[in-house]
């Protein structure tokens, strides 16, 4: 993705292959297609700050860096909470967003781009990485050494999670591989691949009733001053003053993003590398201060922001007790430095609706 242009994201339904790991894929739902098959984030970074539950995979987008070998291959990962009480305002600690990146040359991929076509069929595992052998949870697909104690063939990460495999299939597959299924775990959001196209420039509209210098002409000008005039003198001051107050900063931030969206309404990702996001509100708007730097000392600097139709796409959007958001802006090292192969996590902002747009006409 070219870091000079916003790129848009849109979701698209492919083949179950063409979203595993060895395929580099921009993708939301299902199980993440871990990029680096070690340093994985542990249980408990993998854990919402608030209620301490495990969080669940919501995205990953491929964003490798040209001319940085060791950002051949780069993935930023996004996982969220699932817990509605959790989405409380503007606050970001059900949300977290790691990166990995390899050099071209690695331990785990080949070298040569993978081909178009399918590869070979061959079952895939969900309870192991292939090549380093960590082992990953079955309903979660994170790290998880808790194997099943019936069967052992079966890993978990938190004994939630084995409860809610045990319910929906493992009590009548266990220990008996004739009935094994690979089934899709419960907890995970609906899987699309993320395709993505640049956004398309605004024109700039040219303005009318203006001369050949670009300034009202002289008619026009008497005209408004005379309109003006009189509209003053009919108007009481206390309407003026609710007028003057009718479109807020909240108001004009809305409407600038409701016009930006306007062309593309289904996009649920917006990509810029050292852009700057689009926001729903005034409020909450984070200052350089609020952005902390990265672990190495870097600054971080915006790469891409969730938009809130995705809630639409993946039906966990509702009236009632749900996850929410407005935006969630991811910010990333702007070195984007190794740490040999470890996933390193980096920094999101959430932000929610003002409390004049809480209908949010998405």
């Amino acid at each position: 993705m070219a870091s000079a242009e916003v790129v848009l994201g849109f979701l698209e339904q492919v083949e179950p292959w063409r979203l595993r790991s060895s395929q580099f894929p921009s993708k939301v739902g299902g199980k993440p297609a871990w990029l680096s098959q070690t340093g994985l984030p542990s249980q408990s970074a993998l854990e919402c700050d608030i209620c301490g539950v495990p969080m669940v995979f919501l995205l990953q987008v491929y964003a490798p860096i040209s001319g940085q070998e060791r950002s051949f291959h780069r993935i930023l990962f996004l996982f969220c909470c699932k817990t509605p009480d959790c989405y409380t305002l503007n606050d970001n600690r059900c949300m977290k967003v790691f990166r990995s990146q390899l050099p071209r040359r690695n331990e785990f991929y080949p070298y040569e781009p993978p081909p178009e076509d399918e590869p070979p069929s061959d079952p895939e595992d969900q309870t192991m990485l292939p090549i380093s052998g960590v082992k990953l949870c079955w309903v979660c697909g994170c790290p998880g050494s808790k194997a099943c104690s019936r069967c052992h063939a079966v890993t978990y990460c938190v004994k939630h999670h084995q409860a809610i495999h045990w319910k929906h299939s493992h009590k009548r597959e266990c220990g008996n591989p004739d009935l094994s299924t690979v089934a899709t775990s419960p907890l995970l959001f609906p899987e699309f691949e993320l395709v993505t196209e640049p956004e398309e420039e605004e024109k700039e509209e040219e303005d009318q009733g203006k001369d050949s210098e670009g300034q009202p002409g002289d008619e026009d000008s008497n005209q408004k001053s005379v309109a003006s005039s009189s509209l003053a003198n009919t108007l009481a001051e206390t309407d003026l003053e609710d007028m003057a107050m009718h479109e807020t900063e909240e108001n004009k931030v809305f409407q600038r993003f409701k016009k930006k969206i306007a062309s593309e309404p289904h996009q649920v990702i917006r990509y810029c590398q050292g852009g700057s996001p689009l926001w729903v509100s005034a409020q909450h708007v984070p200052s350089d201060q609020d952005i902390p730097p990265c672990t190495c000392g870097a600054k971080r600097m915006f790469e891409f922001q969730v938009m809130p139709q995705l809630l639409n796409d993946l039906s966990v959007d509702s009236t009632g007790a749900s996850i929410d958001w407005g935006t969630l802006v991811v910010y990333t090292c702007s070195a984007s430095c190794n740490h040999d192969n470890q996933y390193c996590q980096e920094f999101i902002w959430k932000q929610d609706f003002g409390p004049d747009t809480k209908t949010k006409d998405k």
